[in-house]
């Protein structure tokens, strides 16, 4: 009986310590296998493909607006040089950089969850679907960062005129415009 209270009383005095690895910091292996976990690499590679198509309606949109300061080649020269720049994007330095941020804000704990979620069905499906949805997402931006950036770049317009005729008013009481 006297071994059995003393493995018991063993077992109470170690359970902290497991315990407390969860509450570990996270170590960069941790953050690796989340980041192969999560497919990351080519997840961002698949959302970057996903923002071309929103991006060349930007290019578009920016065309057709300022059409006779632009010369007629400008939309294929911009989707070329967008295309270039997505498809030589430095995926594996981007990995890299992002380990230190995960390290910080998640404990040992944490990536594991977070490894057991991503793993999951729900979360492979969450990750297959994820660049579709940054796509449709920013396609129903588009139009209102677009005509959000017009009206502060109006504001900005009118403020400098403001300033310019009136030299002596400093208010800067500049607020964004109203929706």
């Amino acid at each position: 009986m006297k071994k059995i209270w003393i493995v018991l009383a063993c077992l109470a005095c170690s359970l902290p310590t497991f315990a407390q690895t969860a509450d570990e910091p996270a170590s960069k292996d941790d953050v690796i296998l989340l980041l192969r976990t999560m497919q990351s690499h080519d997840t961002m590679e698949k959302m970057m493909q996903a923002m071309i198509k929103p991006m060349e309606q930007m290019t578009h949109e920016q065309y057709a607006k300022d059409k006779d300061k632009l010369p007629p080649d400008f939309e294929a020269r911009m989707n070329k040089l967008t295309e270039e720049m997505l498809k030589n994007m430095p995926f594996d330095e981007i990995m890299q950089a992002m380990i230190p941020p995960y390290q910080k804000h998640f404990s040992h704990g944490d990536i594991e969850a977070l490894n057991a979620f991503y793993a999951s069905p729900v979360g492979q499906k969450f990750l297959h679907e994820t660049p579709e949805v940054t796509a449709e997402a920013m396609q129903a931006l588009v139009p209102i960062m677009t005509r959000y950036s017009q009206q502060m770049q109006d504001r900005m317009q009118k403020e400098i005129k403001d300033l310019e005729e009136n030299p002596h008013n400093k208010s800067g009481a500049a607020s964004a415009p109203q929706s």
